[in-house]
């Protein structure tokens, strides 16, 4: 009958390898982060001797950092990859950046967005028809959508704009510059002038009268709005002498002109990286 030996039925851990120890079939020890089970009993022969050992698992290319757990000065937000001779970390970027890669014989790296991208988008509307636009002053706001968030100096915004106007076309000929105002500390009526002299008037007396559009691209750089954070948004348009305004309706609808129904005023602001 076959004799088990009991005490032989798994591996005995010997901890880190000791020159001066005598290890017997099946002790398992540790060296340069491997670990080795001994296949011939022996003293003093080194772990890299196959004839007495047999690796039973490997460490990493550098022997310490293939061990993520025992990476120093981890912190929340870290990245481990292969540097090609290594596990090797990386460090939690500046808020906003991407992860880039170089190829495949470089090391990732923590960059800004690159040029000639969208980095921010906001849409406003506004559907509330509003009666009575006066003319009391030669600058009137007519609409104060919000605010949005620059992430970036001295970048482009893409301003498109449309406001639907009602009222007798023949009330409301013309007027000045519409403009759109920008602001870092509140919503200023004297901030930055975008808009200038659009109109669409109407040469009769349908209620449907001057509807102002616009679209533009505007550099930031070197004005109030060019750095970063919370912008303020106005839109209004200057009269000539107090007395000329687009429309005497904003959003107009069926109440207006019967073939209409509610219309609708939209703002886009697209920040821009050029």
């Amino acid at each position: 009958m076959a004799q088990v030996n009991i005490g032989a039925i798994k591996f005995n851990w010997k901890g880190p390898y000791n020159n001066g120890t005598t290890y017997a079939v099946d002790d398992v020890v540790s060296s340069g982060g491997s670990s080795y089970v001994c296949i011939l009993a022996s003293t003093g022969n080194a772990v890299s001797n196959g004839t007495y050992w047999q690796i039973m698992s490997s460490a990493g290319t550098n022997g310490n950092d293939a061990d993520l757990l025992n990476i120093g000065s981890t912190a929340q937000g870290d990245l481990y990859y292969n540097s090609g001779g290594a596990i090797a970390r990386l460090a939690a970027g500046t808020s906003g950046q991407f992860l880039k890669t170089q190829g495949a014989s470089a090391n990732p790296v923590w960059a800004a967005a690159d040029s000639g991208k969208t980095l921010g988008i906001k849409q406003f509307t506004n559907n509330t028809r509003t009666a009575g636009i006066g003319t009391s002053s030669s600058r009137q706001v007519l609409w104060t959508p919000g605010t949005f968030t620059k992430i970036k100096s001295n970048s482009w915004l893409h301003i498109r704009v449309a406001l639907p106007g009602g009222g007798a076309a023949s009330s409301h000929p013309h007027f000045g510059d519409t403009f759109i105002r920008f602001s870092t500390t509140t919503y200023d009526n004297d901030g930055s002038d975008i808009f200038g002299y659009l109109h669409n008037t109407r040469a009769d007396a349908v209620q449907m009268g001057a509807n102002i559009f616009g679209d533009f691209i505007y550099d930031t750089a070197s004005t109030n709005i060019s750095g970063t954070g919370t912008i303020y948004v106005r839109i209004g348009w200057h009269s000539a002498a107090g007395v000329l305004h687009p429309f005497a309706v904003w959003n107009p609808n069926a109440s207006d002109e019967a073939r209409s129904r509610q219309t609708v005023s939209n703002c886009v602001i697209t920040e821009l990286d050029f």
